[in-house]
């Protein structure tokens, strides 16, 4: 094998080419890098001799399948929702296929025709999930190994800014990865459980649904449920732990919010705004409240949200400028569209600000006779807003994956994700070397 494709060069990918480009340059590979922005593609490339940028509309099926059938291995760092049609090409075309996504239901589907064509299929090599979960495994097999039997289980990921990089924010937040997918986080139902009972969140709940998490030396956070926790537990070794859940962590206040905003229905993406471009972010929210002569938007807002809204709620949502007689001028948008529009313009990575990336795992466990707990946590702060930490988080342990495909390292084909000990060992420890490292602490 000889030639890799990644599709998407968005923010998190630096770290990840970087990588590649490096050992494509020791090993005779050659990188094609493919987005939808072929000068953003040709600026990751950054002129490396094993490498080009090139335009890539991934929605055109045929434009796609032959940047594919001219490759050996396929990296996938599109929206979430376009993983299984690249996956259906790549089983198509024989190539072996690896994102940092979730394995969902349909991609696991795929398992016996891939191992039937000896194509490896990988996913969950990011951050969330990924380094987190690889580790997860690694302790809870070490756990095990002792004789331990684990009572508990909870994870918690978050990818943040520093203080200093959020000034007069009151959401203090800051988009270091994906704005559309961050704009819809958390739509579904969140699912866990506790106690052997399992726990359903609707969306529509889940913001209010928070917890408070406590890390060492950083500080307090909200939690609230991420996705399924239940998914694959088999693979996670986790079927026999009667309390399971990982969580997406938040500076205080956030959710508060994000919860207001999912009440209003503006996290929408279902269907368009026909009239966007003629109306005002002002006009925009009154057609969500009801009508009271007399009454301001802002008011007719704060009594729709009734329990919801808050002083410090209102604040946030009059700073994103939802109450402004600015004209919306888009054509035609979704309301998901228009709140990504409007957070761009508030919450963007400045220049000089920094990431920061969290993860906290938290075991409970008994063992001789005693009850005990295993805190695991790691912390990294990005350089500025274009090396930032979550880039080599989402994009480190799919480059090293990645090599180990090209070398002929990884031989079990089909559907994998990243908790066996084959895939976890080496991608944590060259992990150490970029100083992506656990604290470890007994109680």
């Amino acid at each position: 094998m000889n030639n890799i494709l990644i599709l998407g060069a968005g923010r998190c990918s630096g770290a990840m080419i970087d990588y590649i480009l490096d050992e494509a340059l020791k090993n005779s590979w050659y990188v094609t890098v493919g987005d939808m922005n072929p000068d953003i593609a040709n600026k990751k490339i950054k002129n490396h001799p094993n490498g080009r940028g090139t335009w890539l509309d991934v929605t055109k099926v045929n434009d796609r399948r032959d940047l594919i059938a001219r490759t050996d291995v396929v990296v996938s760092l599109l929206p979430a929702h376009l993983h299984l049609e690249v996956a259906h090409d790549c089983i198509k075309l024989n190539k072996q296929f690896i994102t940092s996504s979730h394995v969902s239901h349909e991609l696991y589907r795929l398992g016996d025709e891939a191992r039937d064509r000896e194509l490896i299929y990988t996913g969950q090599m990011g951050l969330d999930p990924g380094v987190g979960h690889m580790m997860a495994r690694k302790q809870l097999d070490e756990l095990r190994a002792k004789g331990a039997t684990i009572t508990s289980f909870r994870s918690y990921s978050g990818g943040l800014v520093t203080p200093d990089a959020l000034n007069n924010n009151p959401w203090k937040y800051k988009f270091t990865w994906n704005p559309r997918n961050a704009v819809l986080m958390g739509q579904g139902t969140a699912q866990y459980l506790e106690n052997k009972k399992l726990k359903h969140i609707p969306y529509n709940n889940l913001f209010e649904s928070y917890h408070q998490v406590e890390i060492e030396e950083v500080g307090s956070f909200e939690a609230y449920p991420n996705r399924d926790s239940l998914l694959h537990k088999k693979v996670y070794g986790l079927s026999d732990i009667p309390s399971v859940m990982r969580g997406t962590l938040r500076y205080p206040g956030f959710c508060d919010g994000w919860n207001a905003l999912v009440k209003l229905g503006l996290t929408d993406g279902s269907y368009p705004i026909l009239n966007a471009k003629n109306m005002s972010f002002h006009e925009w929210i009154d057609a969500y409240v009801s009508n009271e002569p007399g009454s301001s938007v802002k008011d007719r807002t704060a009594h729709k949200l009734g329990k919801y809204a808050n002083t410090k709620v209102m604040k946030q949502l009059e700073w994103l400028g939802l109450f402004r007689k600015k004209k919306i001028n888009f054509r035609t948008a979704t309301p998901a569209l228009l709140l990504e529009k409007l957070l761009l313009d508030k919450c963007e990575l400045q220049e000089k600000d920094k990431d920061l990336v969290l993860i906290q795992l938290e075991y409970k466990y008994e063992l001789n006779e005693e009850k005990k707990q295993l805190i695991s946590t790691l912390k990294m702060e990005g350089q500025n807003a274009k090396e930032t930490a979550i880039a080599k988080y989402i994009g480190l342990p799919i480059a090293i994956f990645v090599k180990m495909v090209m070398n002929g390292t990884i031989k079990d084909t089909g559907i994998n994700v990243s908790m066996k000990k084959e895939i976890y060992t080496p991608v944590l420890e060259e992990l150490k070397e970029y100083g992506i490292t656990f604290n470890n602490v007994e109680r």
